[in-house]
């Protein structure tokens, strides 16, 4: 019978008392810093959209109201002083009239003044952005009429284009062979009146007054200067003038027609070089405009 009977099991449970692992009271702790979080990142985000002018504004919102410098304990309009220290009795700290009276504005402190050089600079600043895209276009349109006519294809490599603190420079250079004028003479051949006409039809495109400098080359390596080049380098200079007249520039536009002999050679190191004879054409730019305070 003993090998018949059944075991008898006894099963004991333990009671949790309290929250314990499956309380609820870290997930409150938990949602609370997922809030801070959330509230950090978003002020985050908020700072970095948004503008200094804003920021600015957001500062004085939260800054201090101003405090009083007067050491009165009164904040009215006298301060605890009277209206002024004449007489016998008088006690004043201040003369409220004298203390209270605005006082002449120089033109520094002026706003007006301040807002209307603000805007001459502007308007220089724009001025020479187009300035300047109106010399680039220039070249750009001389630079492909001569590559789309083809009396002018062959003299492309005669032609410089740059821009100087002067203006826009077009330089019109000898090449060994390929002279814009016979020796010893002023008057341009066949070659320089079909380079003076492409460049007059892009000097018409713009309103700059134009300079007219003619240049000599050195006779002998290491040669001063002669006599004879400056008047043939001035001779130069107004022969190109009158081409470009007869080919349509206006008369008033020419600011100065000078030689400048072979003083200023565009190859130092060899004064000698054909390419030291040349003709510049430079228009220049316009004179920037005087503020209206300085009485010139």
């Amino acid at each position: 019978m003993a090998a018949k009977e059944s075991a008898v099991m006894i099963k004991k449970v333990k009671k949790v008392v309290g929250g314990g692992h499956h309380g609820g009271a870290w997930k409150v702790a938990y949602a609370d810093f997922v809030t801070a979080m959330m509230a950090f990142f978003l002020l985050m985000w908020l700072i970095n959209t948004t503008s200094p002018e804003q920021k600015l504004g957001i500062a004085d919102y939260f800054a201090p109201a101003s405090v009083s410098q007067s050491n009165s304990g009164s904040g009215g309009i006298l301060g605890g002083t009277s209206l002024g220290q004449d007489g016998a009795k008088a006690d004043g700290s201040a003369r409220v009239m004298q203390n209270s009276a605005p006082q002449s504005e120089s033109s520094e402190d002026n706003p007006e003044s301040a807002s209307s050089k603000a805007a001459q600079s502007a308007e220089a600043k724009a001025a020479q952005a187009a300035e300047q895209a109106s010399f680039q276009s220039a070249a750009l349109s001389l630079r492909q009429a001569m590559q789309s006519m083809p009396e002018l294809a062959e003299l492309s490599k005669q032609v410089i284009v740059d821009q100087t603190p002067e203006g826009l420079r077009i330089q019109l250079v000898d090449q060994e062979g390929r002279s814009m004028f016979e020796s010893g003479s002023a008057r341009p051949n066949e070659r320089a009146r079909v380079l003076l006409r492409a460049v007059t039809n892009i000097v018409d495109q713009l309103p700059n007054r134009v300079i007219i400098a003619g240049h000599t080359n050195a006779s002998d390596a290491g040669a001063g200067i002669s006599d004879g080049d400056w008047g043939l380098s001035s001779g130069r200079a107004d022969g190109a003038r009158r081409v470009m007249q007869q080919f349509g520039m206006d008369m008033d536009r020419v600011a100065q027609v000078t030689g400048k002999a072979n003083s200023e050679p565009l190859f130092p190191d060899d004064p000698t070089l054909p390419g030291n004879r040349r003709i510049s054409i430079t228009l220049l730019r316009e004179a920037p405009v005087l503020p209206e305070d300085l009485g010139i």
